[in-house]
């Protein structure tokens, strides 16, 4: 295991200083790239990947784990201490059993399938956009749109009741921001009582909907159990929700930031794809994906010895130069996009195909249908997410 850096070294997570670009404290790891070594908030030493290219190497690499029940998983902060007493489904597991798992899931998250919700997407924006009219010219728009949207679409892909959405919101919340340890417990063990009573009573009363497929094809042959269904169900309710919520809130914000780029968006629609993956990357909104090493490896000049932890920077290894002409600049016109937003590897996001669907809908039409957004209060003065949770806006006022 590494030992303990001296005083100077950069503590990670780090807060932003401006939502849009990394923590001005990472500045000393963008110009050491490819690796270099952080402490966590025990003081403990962690190798900090920021080059792009080593990045994905390391992502594929089979000798990092990324199963928090092992000895010297990095742990971010002191609220996610209880991470390691339990086994977490897919982003927690290493193969052969992630395999399996992933494999149980990737039919419902293809591309065929996220462009088949497309239309329910859109009436679902429409919806939204609609109630928001109605009630205008103003509107909080994380409450109103950014976190509605993705809810009501994995509460209809998966089959969980939307009229439970304040519950499970509110504990995704205390899950990822606590604020002690104990928050986080309380919220998992909530979250999944409240997902262990679903699923009996899906058995019972079968209804339309991923997890009743799940049931039905895994269940009852013995191919899962109940608990690794749970454990399926929090992660993919907390990850549809929380990201594309968070990158929709995050996104609006930035292209009010830079209107020369909306105006393009707003000139020539055909942008939009190209617009959704350039945010992703200068986003990077999930900023820290953990593995600790099981053997030895080298990589970046350096070795990362068994039981080292390591932590990927995607703010960072997203702005490599080497990969990303003027990468702090906003620019949809990128001949290749290889952005590692969604990660790599084997852990790659099950969710991206529907993520961008929901991106490109949701971008395009508020600004199709409200021309006139703009902010409604100091942008220096509208609250952001902190460095150690998923990147966002806290609120977003907006006026039209």
């Amino acid at each position: 295991m590494s030992e303990t850096l001296p005083a100077a070294a950069v503590p990670f997570p780090q807060d932003r200083t401006c939502p849009y670009h990394p923590p001005a404290a990472y500045q000393p790891l963008r110009e050491n790239r490819p690796l270099t070594q952080v402490s966590l908030f025990d003081g403990r030493t962690v190798w900090m990947v920021t080059g792009h290219a080593e990045a994905r190497a390391l992502l594929a690499d089979g000798r990092l784990s990324t199963d928090r029940t092992r000895d010297s998983f990095p742990i971010p902060t002191a609220r996610f201490q209880g991470i390691t007493r339990q086994r977490t489904a897919l982003l927690g597991e290493d193969d052969p059993v992630h395999n399996t798992q992933r494999r149980m899931l990737i039919p419902s998250f293809s591309v065929k399938r996220a462009n088949a919700l497309r239309p329910r997407i859109q009436e679902t924006v429409d919806g939204l956009i609609d109630a928001m009219v109605a009630k205008g010219p103003r509107a909080e728009l994380v409450s109103a749109f950014a976190l509605p949207v993705p809810s009501m679409v994995i509460c209809a892909l998966l089959g969980v009741p939307y009229e439970d959405h304040e519950f499970f919101q509110a504990q995704s919340r205390r899950l990822l921001r606590g604020p002690a340890p104990a928050d986080v417990e309380d919220a998992r063990t909530r979250l999944q009582d409240y997902l262990r009573q679903l699923i009996l009573r899906k058995r019972a009363e079968p209804g339309e909907g991923l997890l009743d497929e799940l049931i039905v094809t895994r269940l009852e042959n013995g191919e899962t159990d109940v608990e690794e269904l749970v454990s399926l169900a929090a992660i993919l309710l907390i990850a549809g929700h929380e990201t594309t919520a968070n990158m929709i809130s995050l996104g609006t914000f930035t292209l009010l930031r830079h209107p020369e780029r909306l105006a393009e968006l707003r000139a020539d629609p055909s942008l939009l794809p190209g617009a959704v993956e350039e945010l992703m990357r200068f986003l990077s909104i999930a900023d820290g994906m953990l593995r600790v090493a099981t053997e030895e490896i080298e990589a970046g000049g350096v070795v990362i010895r068994p039981g080292d932890g390591v932590v990927f920077s995607t703010s960072v290894i997203n702005r490599d130069e080497a990969v990303f002409q003027d990468p702090d600049a906003l620019d949809w016109n990128r001949p290749a996009n290889r952005h590692l937003a969604f990660g790599f590897g084997i852990h790659q996001c099950l969710g991206q195909n529907l993520a961008r669907a929901e991106m490109e809908i949701a971008l395009g039409t508020l600004f199709t249908r409200l021309p006139g957004l703009h902010l409604a209060a100091d942008p220096e003065t509208i609250p952001f997410k902190p460095g150690d949770t998923i990147q966002g806006m806290v609120e977003l006022p907006v006026a039209w």
